[in-house]
């Protein structure tokens, strides 16, 4: 029996209207816009009917010239790659020091591959908890250690075969008391943590904490300053997409910029209009409709829809396997609904609208890679002199040898492109 969304027959009007394609002349007017206030210069992006939008030069640019440097739409790190990777969690740098990242690599491994089951089955909700100042004290209580005990090994390169360090070395690396030879050639911005009090998420830069705070992460965030409807349901809602697939992240992340946009938008327009009248169901979905503005831009189908058939899917089932995935969705839409459920914002959470995004990363996204300076680092060490080489190596040689063939795994993101989105 087919799944019905309740909120798909109470907002269909409002929903058709967020789903309506934008004509030709608009799209044409929001690029230019955003091409104007992101001062891109010499392109354009046009839009030609037979093959989509695209961007043309408008001048003649020098080899290796920077052309375009715009902010993603909504990102996302891997959720089997936090293991490995301790980056910003708005612009995914790199971020601690080559002895945390290290250290941190060789901690979790060490915890046996026993736990790797459980990281990708999402039995943690916690599933970044890893983030913290390395200028604290706090290190001393260990307490970095404990929060990762349930879930250690995620860190899909580990190996038995690799070699052991001791328990002391690697909680050096990690606290900030051994440092590598020459790890000062590759400097990391220190890690800001999560203003809202998570643990999950932590930052290069204040700036990034703020403008992800301001962007997404108020509402999903589970620290003790969240502005999330129910943290309890975020966490479930968290767990369930580390368990199915990682890409309900980053559409709870599309929905949560759309409802902080919104908010933005309606307490100007207060202070402009004054209470009277601006409250009503037409001047809300009036902002609701300019929100989401950026996402109607996209080419969009239903995920179900569009998603690729698996290769071991046999054609016979296809019906079968596309109603699983609509029924995996609507399960993650009623998790994410508990938890930032928003009225004036209803439409958001039909199951159309749910779809519609996710389609629209199946069709848009792309996958990010962020070399990592731990690979930087030990091929420096490999290129130095003889002298220099062979008495670092004491030290580096070991680490290299425990952390396995992966020692250079980059950070892996998922994200939607904004300009050509």
């Amino acid at each position: 029996m087919e799944i019905v969304c309740p909120i798909d027959e109470k907002c269909a009007s409002e929903v058709s209207c967020l789903l309506r394609l934008p004509s030709p002349l608009q799209v044409q007017e929001y690029f230019d816009q955003l091409s104007s206030t992101r001062n891109c210069h010499g392109i354009k992006v046009k839009q030609i009917s037979e093959r989509g939008k695209g961007v043309y030069a408008g001048m003649d640019f020098q080899e290796e010239e920077l052309v375009l440097k715009d902010q993603m739409l909504a990102g996302i790190q891997h959720s089997s790659n936090k293991m490995d990777c301790l980056v910003c969690s708005f612009c995914f740098r790199f971020i601690g020091s080559i002895e945390l990242q290290i250290g941190r690599r060789l901690y979790l491994q060490s915890l046996g591959d026993s736990a790797n089951d459980k990281c990708h089955m999402g039995s943690s909700s916690h599933t970044s908890e890893d983030c913290y100042n390395t200028d604290s004290s706090d290190m001393e209580d260990d307490s970095y250690m404990k929060n990762h005990e349930d879930y250690g090994n995620c860190a899909p390169g580990s190996s038995k075969d690799n070699i052991s360090l001791p328990k002391g070395f690697i909680e050096s690396l990690m606290n900030g008391e051994l440092e590598l030879p020459f790890s000062d050639k590759f400097p990391l911005p220190s890690t800001i943590p999560c203003p809202g009090g998570c643990g999950e998420a932590c930052y290069c830069s204040k700036s990034c904490a703020e403008a992800d705070w301001e962007l997404f992460h108020s509402l999903l965030c589970t620290g003790e300053r969240s502005k999330a409807l129910s943290r309890a349901a975020l966490l479930k809602f968290i767990e369930h997409a580390n368990g199915t697939n990682d890409i309900f992240l980053l559409a709870a992340k599309v929905i949560c910029s759309i409802i902080l946009r919104y908010r933005k938008l309606k307490a100007a327009h207060l202070e402009e209009q004054g209470k009277t009248n601006a409250n009503s169901k037409s001047s809300n979905l009036s902002l609701l409709l300019e929100a989401w503005k950026p996402i109607s831009i996209g080419y969009k189908r239903r995920w179900w829809d569009c998603i690729a058939l698996p290769d071991d899917v046999d054609s016979s089932d296809e019906a079968s396997f596309r109603m699983k995935i609509r029924e995996l969705a609507f399960t993650s839409l009623q998790l994410l609904k508990a938890a930032i459920f928003d009225s004036e914002c209803e439409p958001l959470f039909s199951l159309e609208i749910y779809g519609h995004i996710i389609g629209m990363f199946e069709l848009n996204n792309l996958d990010l890679v962020v070399a990592s300076p731990v690979e930087d680092y030990f091929l420096y060490i490999d290129d130095l002199l003889h002298g220099e080489k062979k008495e670092a190596e004491k030290i580096t040689r070991p680490i290299l040898d425990a952390l396995g063939d992966d020692y250079s795994i980059c950070c892996q993101e998922l994200y939607e492109p904004f300009l050509l989105s």
